[in-house]
């Protein structure tokens, strides 16, 4: 169990932080994530998640900008099962994933828009980012992302 909930830390440091929209489920087992941002941005390709999530993750939360896609998964159960083995601390997905069944079963906080069965093209496509827009949240490069069942909310300084 966390030691925070988003709203006691909106409660305590209110309009210092950006608070996400609803609009992302939880399709991990674990519902807490808490970590510095690592900002990607995907065009109907995951090659990019899957590079990132086969390094070490050092506690960080991978943010996906999939430009809201609802066409494609960009995560499913290996490269879930990469992220725990490579220590991320979760991933946000500004797009869809696969392989729910799995996913609710493993120990890690995954959070998107929805789900739908067809993998991305593989295409070596996408970017790394030092900040997005994304769901009302201004999120830059290094900034404290905490998230439970709640929400999601964005702080310049670890909380």
């Amino acid at each position: 169990m966390p030691v925070f909930t988003t709203p006691e830390l909106y409660d305590e440091y209110g309009d210092t932080l950006q608070v996400m929209e609803h609009g992302l489920a939880h399709f991990g087992k674990s519902r807490y994530m808490k970590g510095q941002a690592v900002i990607i941005r995907c065009p109907e390709d995951n090659s990019l998640v899957g590079e990132f999530l086969r390094q070490p993750g050092d506690n960080k939360v991978l943010i996906v900008d999939a430009k809201g896609s609802k066409s494609f998964a960009f995560l499913g159960d290996n490269l879930t099962i990469s992220a725990i083995k490579n220590r991320w601390s979760g991933i946000i997905i500004n797009g869809c994933v696969r392989d729910v069944e799995i996913l609710k079963t493993l120990p890690f906080c995954v959070m998107a828009l929805g789900h739908v069965p067809r993998k991305t093209k593989k295409q070596g496509l996408g970017c790394v980012l030092s900040s997005i827009s994304l769901l009302g949240a201004e999120v830059s490069e290094s900034d404290w992302v905490y998230a439970d069942e709640n929400g999601v909310v964005i702080s310049k300084t670890e909380i």
